[in-house]
Formats: C-alpha cells, structure tokens, sequence
C-alpha cells in the first residue's frame, strides 16, 4: 500500500502530456520485442508510448488490420469511432481515421468531436443494425431482437480507451456487429496482421491527411450523446426516479461521459449534479490508488476518496456515483455504507431486476465471471433462474444478450449491462452509467439503499469476505497455469474443507478459463495470469470469515505453486 493512497496527486505524480504525445509519434516499435508488439486482452491493445507500446505505428497498423478483418467478413457498413479523455486517445483516433479514410470505410465520428463512452458506440453499432426492434430488420435478422447478423451495410465499430488505466496509458479494441468485445478469433487475427505490417512497412500503409479525412464523403458526424440519452428511457424507469426525487451525485472521474449526465439530468428532469466537470489529460484532481498510481477505478476506495468524502456526515446526495474514462464501470457510493463493494452492488441489482422487469423472458439466465462473488449463485438459485457462469471477459455474455437468454451480464470488476425493459438487447458492452442510474431507480423504488439491500440479502444467504492478491510468475509459469489441466491439482482440501470442484472450464459455455477455479461449500479460489506483469492473481472469498479467507489464500498460493512445479 502507498503512503499516499487516497491522496489528492501532487505535481510530481503527474504526467507531461506534450512529452507523451511526442512520444507518440517519435518512438518506433521493434516488431520482434515482445513487448512492443500489437497484443489484444480481453479489452484490447493497451500500453504506453513512453514504453513504445502504444505509437502512431501500431494505431496505423491496427487500423488497417481491421479495415482487411472486416472486409474479410463481409462488414462493409458504417464503422462507428469514439474516443475518450485519455491524452493518447485523440492522437490515435487522428491515426485510424487517416487509414479509414483512405481505405474508404464509411466513418462515423461524434457530432460535436467530444468524448464517446464505450456503451454509446456498443447501442450505435446494434442500433444500425437493426436490435432492440421485435419487429425483426428483413433478411439475416434475429427474430426475437431485430439484429442482422448477415448481409450487406453491417455496421461496427472502434472504441479508442483504456479504460480505467493510467493517464499515461492508451487503447484501442474493436466491437464487430455484434456491439460487443470483439471474441479471440477476431483479435488473434487482428493482432498477427497487425504485426506483419509493423514488419513490412507500416508507413507504406495508405493514409490520407487529418484534414483531408475528416472532410471526406465517408466520413459523416452521428450525435452519439442524443442517440444514448433518448434510448435510455428504454432501458431504465427514469421517472420513477424524478417523481422519488432521489438526489445523485455523478463524477464522471474526468472521463468519457461529462457531458452525457448534464444531458441526462435535463432530458429526464433529475435532480442530479455533475460533481466534478473537470476533463484533465493528466487527471490532476485524481486521489492515489492504493499503489500510489493515478487510475480511474471507480471501483477502488482510494481512487474515489474524493466522491467518498462528498458523502460522509451531512452529504447533499442520497446516492452518488462515479464512472472511469471510457464510463464502461461504475462505484456506487451510498449515505450508509460508503463505496459498495462491486460485488455486493451486482447482487443487489440482480435481486432487483429480476423482480422489476416483467418484459424479460421468464427463463432469462443471470450472467456472471466465475471471480465473482458466490452470493450471486444464491441469489440467482433463490429466484429460480439459470447461473451462467463464464471466464473473465465481457464478450461472453454477447450472445446471451442479444437474444434475452440472459437478462443480466456482470464483472467482478465494476462492468456489467442488462437488457431493455421489454426484453430486447441494449447494449452488448459494459455499461456503467446504467448501472449507476439503477442504484437510484432502485432507491426510488424501495426506499431504501442499495448498501441495506446488500444487508439483507447476506442476512438470508451469508456474509462473506472476498479479496484479490498476487503473486510472482515469470512467462513461462504463466503460460502453465493458464494450461493446466484438473489433474494436476493433487490436493483434497482447501482451508480445512472438501475440494468440491476443480475448473479449468467455465459451467455457463464450457469455454475455458486460463488457469484455475476450486471450490468448497464454504469457498474458492480462482488464479489466473495476467496479461501485462509477471504475476498471476488469486480472487478468493470466504462465507466463514476474515480469518478463512486468509487461510483460503495460502492454500491456494500453495496448491497453485505445487501445480506449476514452483
């Protein structure tokens, strides 16, 4: 833990914009250095370009590896951009509609050249073709939402983020027709091409210039932020809210969607204040996280110190909010229980929705990552629904969401979407603002917070404690616990309990989930590498106690170390 977790940052904590956007555009990357190199996880390329892992010529090489996948699959729609606060978003985004431009991909860039959150491009992208209409959309169509999922004009889309990481961070994914993360095959394929153009000759690749591209036929404005804004009565039951008079308090963390909760406020007659409508590439108003880096986890306690504060003794709000860059993620803070635990908020939401939305099918599953707490295996059991249970990644629960058989879809990690109030998709990526407008429309509705309906849901099925450590693994460790296989764990019990359940496949699709998952009746434990250090993290919880969990930790560092051979 930093000294100075949950500080307001000081100068010297501070990036200098100009030196990274010059980097940008300096530093050249060596294809063969791995870390140099186009990598797609499970929400893009990330990287810096003071490391050389996130420069002009890998957006240039990208873009272009996506303009040959798409027209691959037959995708030759509008393609839909959007951008956040980051410092090296708009570079990027000056790069990919240089290539889009000249490859003749029809563009469409924000009305007003603001900031797009990741859920407005993910409705642009299903609205163009054709979802959230039970009507259907002619040929190729899904007969229960409308989305064309064949034939010409398909749209797609760019979402230029890193999300919550670091303002020295950039990132680029792709959302193909179905609005949602792009799966592996399409990254993988992305990724490799992109790769061969760095080492062939990424500055052969055709471009036209900025000026030239923003003014070409193709490319043409779409006014993301009154699209999402009027959609949203759809999806939420905002007056409810306004009638309730519920007072919302909504920090945008400097990210992507300061201008859409003004807009919302006044569309839908809230009594909602934007907390800080500050946008700051250096994000120089940001408190610590817990190692002493600026990031917009709107899920930490120290990085939403800040809004935390807002809230303490006599707080103006009955329920406040915040979002990071891209507004993908929420943190729902109430008067009564300070910042909610991400998954503590999903049990509630779920408990929620599936007794307050009548439009959704009656056997709409309930969507979670297998790191997620096991109080939303209860609860779904409680309601009588289906637990669809998958590996990290929010591309899993796409096709569920598209066609309603799964009504909700939640991250351990703050990111979740639902479905329309009448059962059709609305967005197929992670939604923050959604979720942090249901935590009011749940207090309108109730009367109480969603921290006390947390409460009484652990007085009917158990209180547990649930953390995330790491631990040191090289690349080669890495890539073997990412393979391992239920025979290798030898063990018979963690923390003084039967093993129940070895994993290396997620229950809810069979797919598997890059490492491993035990459980017992009372806990589990789930390792996993990471993707840009040499560690491997182990999410764990415990329904007996603080004590337990810290025991289900060491077995679990043990039985994981002896798996590898460590």
């Amino acid at each position: 833990m930093h000294e100075r977790a949950g500080q307001v940052a000081r100068e010297e904590d501070l990036i200098d914009v100009d030196a990274l956007i010059a980097a940008y555009y300096d530093k050249e990357p060596d294809p063969d250095n791995p870390d140099q190199q186009v990598v797609f996880g499970t929400s893009g390329h990330r990287g810096s370009a003071f490391d050389t892992a996130f420069n002009e010529a890998h957006i240039v090489a990208t873009t272009a590896a996506i303009v040959e996948y798409r027209r691959s699959q037959g995708t030759d729609g509008p393609l839909f951009i959007g951008r956040d606060t980051h410092a090296l978003s708009k570079p990027a985004f000056d790069s990919a509609l240089e290539v889009l431009a000249a490859a003749g991909v029809e563009v469409r860039i924000d009305a007003s050249d603001g900031y797009t959150p990741t859920p407005a491009v993910s409705l642009a992208i299903l609205q163009a073709n054709g979802a959230g209409s039970r009507a259907g959309a002619g040929a190729g169509a899904n007969s229960s939402t409308g989305l064309r999922r064949t034939g010409p004009g398909l749209a797609d889309g760019i979402v230029i983020t890193p999300s919550h990481n670091p303002p020295r961070d950039g990132g680029f994914k792709y959302n193909p027709p179905h609005g949602g993360p792009a799966d592996s095959d399409a990254t993988s394929w992305i990724a490799r091409r992109a790769n061969e153009l760095l080492r062939t000759g990424w500055r052969e690749i055709a471009r036209l210039p900025l000026k030239e591209a923003l003014a070409a036929e193709t490319t043409t404005r779409f006014d993301f932020l009154a699209t999402y804004v009027e959609e949203l009565k759809n999806v939420l039951d905002l007056d409810v809210i306004r009638d309730a008079g519920v007072r919302i308090g909504a920090d945008p963390l400097g990210g992507a969607s300061v201008e859409y909760w003004g807009a919302i406020a006044e569309r839908y007659g809230l009594n909602l204040t934007v907390v800080n409508p500050k946008v700051d590439p250096r994000w120089s108003f940001m408190t610590l996280d817990w190692d002493g880096k600026i990031r917009m986890d709107c899920s930490s306690p120290y990085a939403m110190a800040s809004l935390r504060e807002k809230m303490s003794g006599d707080a103006p709000f009955d329920i406040a909010t915040g979002n990071d860059a891209d507004s993908d993620r929420h943190g729902i803070v109430t008067r009564d229980g300070g910042l909610m635990n991400p998954n503590h908020f999903l049990a509630v939401a779920i408990s929620y929705l599936y007794t307050h939305r009548d439009g959704w099918r009656a056997d709409a599953g309930v969507g979670k990552t297998l790191v997620s707490s096991s109080l939303i295996d209860r609860v779904t059991a409680d309601l009588g629904r289906r637990l669809v249970e998958v590996p990290v990644g929010f591309k899993y629960f796409v096709p569920g969401l598209i066609d309603g058989s799964i009504g909700f879809g939640g991250e351990e990690s703050a990111g979740a979407s639902f479905l329309r109030k009448d059962g059709t998709v609305w967005t197929t990526d992670k939604d923050g603002i959604i979720l942090a407008l249901l935590a009011a429309e749940i207090m309108a509705r109730t009367a109480k917070s969603p921290s006390e309906l947390h409460r009484e849901l652990t007085e009917r099925f158990g209180e547990s404690v649930y953390a995330r450590i790491d631990a040191p693994a090289n690349r080669e460790q890495k890539a073997k616990l990412a393979a391992l296989s239920p025979e290798d764990v030898t063990s018979t019990e963690l923390a003084g309990d039967p093993i129940t359940a070895k994993l290396v496949r997620a229950p809810g699709n069979d797919a598997p989930i890059g490492g491993l998952k035990v459980t017992t009746d009372n806990a589990w434990f789930a390792a996993r590498p990471s993707g840009t250090e040499d560690v491997y993290k182990i999410y764990a919880e415990s329904f007996r106690g603080e004590q337990h969990l810290q025991q289900v930790q060491a077995d679990a560092k043990q039985v994981v170390d002896e798996a590898l051979g460590s």
